[in-house]
């Protein structure tokens, strides 16, 4: 049975304080701090979000058990999935991935040259990997998204040729890390690879949460649309 863990008229300031990790996803939805003593449907309200979408991403986001019904699905106002999505995209392209590069540039000074070549080319591909995928989504996904909930046939895609597209680009985070800790000298200083790991263990955790949306929500949703479509 799903567990429903957060309520509309919750502060938004509790819920955040109670599981912290929904705080990386408020921008996703157009929201940020500052939000006052207001309940999570009044900050919704003020920022024009549905409250019900807002509430099954946070949901799905902070429990892995939870799986929203169809009929909850369906009752949804899902408008907000593709720019949901899409910000998304922005984020970790945008700003993690980026920080990240940035303290490996660090680390890879303290380690022998042709290991920091070696290091820094597997992050380069792995960051091509994601830019790849995520391209994929916005080109051939989110349109096909978009026609469907405007009622229009859609696109020649279909959400099963997805599926089969499909990369898992949390894993090669987690080969990242493991370089790391087989290559690092012990000599190296600073808090740069701490940091790093840090970033890392908390991007693959995100990203595995992002799947899970894509998993429970997105491709339900859509083959449903497509469905009543056909």
């Amino acid at each position: 049975m799903n567990e429903i863990i957060y309520d509309v008229n919750i502060k938004m300031s509790e819920m955040i304080t109670a599981h912290p990790g929904l705080a990386t996803m408020l921008g996703r939805f157009g929201l940020s701090l500052g939000f006052g003593d207001k309940s999570v449907k009044d900050v919704c309200a003020s920022r024009g979000v549905s409250v019900d979408f807002f509430l099954l991403m946070c949901n799905v986001y902070n429990n892995e058990s939870y799986l929203p019904s169809m009929d909850d699905l369906l009752a949804t106002d899902m408008s907000g999935l593709v720019p949901y999505l899409q910000l998304s995209h922005t984020y970790y392209a945008g700003k993690r991935l980026p920080h990240i590069e940035h303290h490996l540039h660090h680390i890879a000074e303290q380690m022998p040259q042709r290991v920091a070549g070696v290091f820094m080319r597997f992050f380069a591909e792995y960051r091509d990997e994601v830019t790849a995928h995520f391209h994929y989504e916005e080109k051939n996904v989110f349109p096909h998204i978009v026609s469907l909930q405007n009622g229009e046939a859609g696109t020649d895609y279909r959400i099963k040729d997805y599926l089969a597209a499909h990369s898992n680009i949390e894993d090669k985070l987690d080969d990242l890390l493991q370089i790391i800790f087989k290559y690092l000298p012990q000599s190296a200083t600073g808090d740069d690879a701490v940091d790093v790991v840090y970033d890392i263990l908390q991007l693959s955790a995100d990203l595995k949460k992002h799947a899970l949306i894509e998993e429970k929500i997105l491709v339900p949703y859509v083959k449903t649309l497509e469905k009543k479509m056909s």
